[in-house]
C-alpha cells in the first residue's frame, strides 16, 4: 500500500449491527486520491441510484485523504459523503480539526454506514478495534457536553464526529460537527445521521500514518511555510472574519438577503469584521498542526457556549451582512446555537435572511414568528429565532429544512426571497462578483458550493487568468475546467484549502509525492480532479437528475441587477458560461452526458450504461 494510507476501511451495517473491515483498494486510491473521491468510488458501486436520501439504502460516509494526519501543510481535513436529503444529488461536507487525522490513527481511512438503527447508537473506534455502542444517555444532548463525556470516559484524546439534537431531528440543514464549532457543513447531513440513530463516530488512536519519505515530508513542510502570502496573512491575524468588511464593501459578500449594497445598506461592517471580532477573542485555535491557527476561542461571557468558537467569515456575513445586523453578540450568540445544535451556520443565516425579508413584506406576521418582531437590522430577535429553529419549535418546525422547503410550506410568493440552488442556500460569496461562482453553485455535483472554486479565483498556476479582468469570458470554460479539478483534488487529498491558497501551490504535488512514495505533478493531480468531477457528477446523471433544470435564485446573477455599489448593473450571462464550461468538460450540452471517449479517456467506463452513454463509439455507415 502507497505511503498515506492505513490501507483499511469499515463498513457498519446499522440495521444488523455488523461491522466488517476491509482492505483499501490500491488502484482505487491512485485513480479517485481519497476523501470524497474515494467516496464517489465506493458508494457508486455499493448504493443503488433512487435510494431514499433518509431511508436505510443510502450510505453514510466519513473519509480521509493521504495527506490527512501528514506534514502537509494543514492536512487536518476529513469529508463526510452520502446522498443529500436537501437537494437529492451527490451531498458532500469536509470539516478540519482533530477528527479525520485520529480517525487514520484509529486504524482507518474511512468508515461507512448503512442501514438504520433500531436504537441510538454511536461508533467507538479504539487502535483498530470497532464496537457499536449505546447512545440514548446522549441523544438529545448537545455537541459540546456530549464531546466532554466522551473525553471523560475514554480519555482526552478522544476525538468526536456527531450530530446534536438538530441533527437527531432530521432538519434537513443539520450538520456534522467536532471540536464543539468545526462543521461538515454542507449537504444537510446531518439529517442522514438523524435518519439512521447515529449519534457520533468517537475515536481514540495511538497510531501512526505511514509515509514513504517522511523525512522529506518534513524537509518540504519546513520550507514552504517560509512563503506564506496574500490571504493567508489576514487568516493568521484575524481568521477568515479578517475578510469581512472588504468583502461588504466590494460585493463579495451578499448584503440583505441578496438584495442590498454593502457601502449603501451596511456601513457598519465594521463592526462585525476584523478588530472587532478579534477585540472579543480569548485566544487563537488552530485545526492540527496547523501553521496559521485561523481559529479562535470567544472570552467568557453570559449566554455564550462555555467554549464559544470564533464566528466564521462565512457566519459573520450570512448571520450578519444578510439581515443588516451589526450586532456583534447576537452573531457570536447563533454561532453558539449552530455548532452545539449541529446545524450549517450558512444555511442558518439564510433561513434568516428569508424570514426578515418575509416579515417585513407582510408574508410572516409577529403571531407566525412566535412573538417576535422581525426587521432589518434585528440582532437580538435573529438569536431567538436560531434557537426556535433549532429546536424545531413554532415557525422553527416551518424553516428548519431550508429555504426551499419553507418557502414551499408558507407560500404567498415567498419564493422570491428564498435564496438557495436546488435547495442548497447560496455561501457568502456573490457570482456577481466572483463570475464562475454562477456555474459552480448549479454545475457542481453539490450545489450551492463555493469550496469546489471557480475561474476567476486566481487559480492562475496553469492558465493565467485574462489581463482584461474577470468578466473577459475568453477561455471561461477551460479555466473554470482547471480550477475545479485541482479544487477536486485538494478536497480528496485532506488538506485546508487555506493552506493550498496561502502557500506555493506545489506543496500539494510535492508533499504527496513525498508521503505516496508515488511521483504527482500538477498535470496528474489535474487528471484525478477530473476523474473524481464526473464521478461525482454521473451519481448525479444515475438519479435522473441534469443540473441545466436546477433552479438558482435569479438575486445571485443579477437579476434584477443591483442599481448601486462594486457589482453594480452585473448581469451574469449564464447560459453562455455553462455552455462554454460543457464545452470544455466534453458534456454533452443536452443531456450533460460525458462522451464516450471522456469517460475511456477518464478510466471511467464503467458508468457508461448507467448514464446513458454508449460503451463504444457508434460505427460509421
Amino acid at each position: 500500500m502507497a505511503g498515506g494510507y492505513i490501507g483499511k476501511l469499515l463498513f457498519v451495517d446499522l440495521s444488523s449491527g455488523k461491522i466488517t473491515e476491509e482492505a483499501l483498494d490500491e488502484k482505487m486510491c491512485q485513480d479517485f486520491l481519497g476523501g470524497y473521491g474515494i467516496g464517489a468510488r465506493i458508494l457508486w458501486d455499493r448504493m443503488k441510484p433512487g435510494a431514499d436520501p433518509l431511508g436505510p439504502e443510502n450510505i453514510l460516509g466519513f473519509v480521509t485523504g493521504p495527506l490527512t494526519g501528514t506534514p502537509a501543510l494543514i492536512g487536518s481535513r476529513y469529508v463526510v459523503v452520502g446522498k443529500s436529503p436537501l437537494t437529492g444529488t451527490w451531498g458532500d461536507a469536509n470539516s478540519g480539526g482533530d477528527f479525520g487525522p485520529n480517525l487514520k490513527f484509529a486504524g482507518y481511512d474511512g468508515v461507512f454506514f448503512s442501514g438504520i438503527s433500531p436504537k441510538p447508537v454511536y461508533l467507538y473506534i479504539k487502535d483498530g478495534k470497532a464496537e457499536l455502542k449505546e447512545a440514548g444517555s446522549f441523544w438529545g444532548m448537545g455537541c459540546c457536553e456530549a464531546e466532554d463525556k466522551w473525553r471523560e470516559m475514554y480519555g482526552a484524546k478522544t476525538e468526536a464526529a456527531m450530530i446534536g439534537p438538530s441533527g437527531e431531528q432530521m432538519s434537513l440543514v443539520s450538520c456534522v460537527i467536532n471540536n464543539k464549532g468545526r462543521a461538515a457543513g454542507r449537504s444537510g447531513l446531518g439529517a442522514v445521521m438523524g435518519s439512521k440513530k447515529l449519534k457520533a463516530v468517537v475515536v481514540n488512536g495511538s497510531g501512526k500514518v505511514p509515509m514513504a519519505d517522511e523525512a522529506k515530508a518534513n524537509a518540504l513542510r519546513r520550507e514552504f511555510m517560509k512563503d506564506i502570502s496574500g490571504g493567508g496573512v489576514t487568516l493568521r491575524d484575524y481568521g477568515t472574519g479578517g475578510f469581512m468588511f472588504g468583502s461588504a464593501m466590494s460585493g463579495d459578500g451578499p448584503i440583505k438577503n441578496w438584495s442590498g449594497c454593502g457601502p449603501v445598506d451596511f456601513p457598519n461592517a465594521k463592526a462585525i469584521s476584523d478588530d472587532a471580532l478579534i477585540a472579543e477573542q480569548h485566544k487563537k485555535y488552530g485545526c492540527w498542526r496547523c501553521p496559521i491557527g485561523c481559529g479562535g476561542e470567544m472570552k467568557a461571557k453570559a449566554g455564550r457556549a462555555e467554549m464559544s468558537h470564533k464566528p466564521e467569515y462565512e457566519t459573520l456575513c450570512m448571520c450578519g451582512a444578510l439581515q443588516l445586523n451589526d450586532d456583534l453578540e447576537s452573531i457570536i450568540l447563533i454561532n453558539d446555537i449552530c455548532n452545539d445544535y449541529g446545524i450549517d451556520t450558512i444555511s442558518m443565516g439564510s433561513i434568516l435572511g428569508f424570514a426578515v425579508e418575509c416579515a417585513v413584506n407582510g408574508v410572516l406576521t409577529k403571531e407566525d414568528l412566535g412573538g417576535i418582531e422581525l426587521k432589518w437590522g434585528s440582532g437580538k430577535e435573529l438569536v431567538d429565532l436560531a434557537l426556535m429553529i433549532a429546536k424545531r419549535e413554532g415557525i422553527g418546525d416551518t424553516l428548519a429544512d431550508g429555504v426551499k422547503v419553507a418557502a414551499e410550506r408558507i407560500g404567498q410568493g415567498s419564493e422570491r426571497y428564498a435564496v438557495h440552488s436546488q435547495g442548497q442556500e447560496l455561501p457568502a460569496h456573490d457570482p456577481k462578483f466572483h463570475p464562475g461562482l454562477a456555474v459552480t453553485y448549479r454545475m457542481d455535483a453539490t450545489p450551492g458550493r463555493h469550496t469546489q472554486s471557480a475561474r476567476n479565483w486566481g487559480m492562475g498556476y496553469k492558465i493565467p487568468l485574462p489581463e482584461s479582468g474577470k468578466y473577459d469570458w475568453t477561455n471561461f470554460g477551460e479555466e473554470h475546467k482547471y480550477s475545479s479539478d485541482m479544487m477536486h483534488v485538494v478536497n480528496a487529498a485532506g488538506i485546508c484549502q487555506f493552506g493550498f491558497f496561502a502557500y506555493p501551490a506545489a506543496a500539494l504535488w510535492e508533499i504527496l509525492s513525498a508521503v505516496t512514495g508515488q511521483t504527482y505533478t500538477v498535470d496528474d493531480c489535474l487528471k484525478i480532479g477530473e476523474r473524481i468531477c464526473n464521478l461525482r457528477h454521473a451519481f448525479n446523471l444515475r438519479e435522473g437528475l441534469n443540473p441545466q433544470s436546477f433552479y438558482i435564485n435569479p438575486r445571485a446573477i443579477g437579476e434584477p441587477p443591483l442599481r448601486e455599489g462594486n457589482v453594480a448593473d452585473v448581469k451574469i450571462p449564464d447560459a453562455l458560461l455553462v455552455r462554454d464550461y460543457f464545452k470544455a468538460m466534453d458534456w454533452d450540452p443536452k443531456t450533460v452526458r460525458p462522451s464516450t471517449a471522456k469517460l475511456r479517456e477518464l478510466g471511467l467506463e464503467f458508468v457508461a450504461e448507467a448514464i446513458g452513454v454508449p460503451a463504444q463509439p457508434p460505427v460509421a455507415r
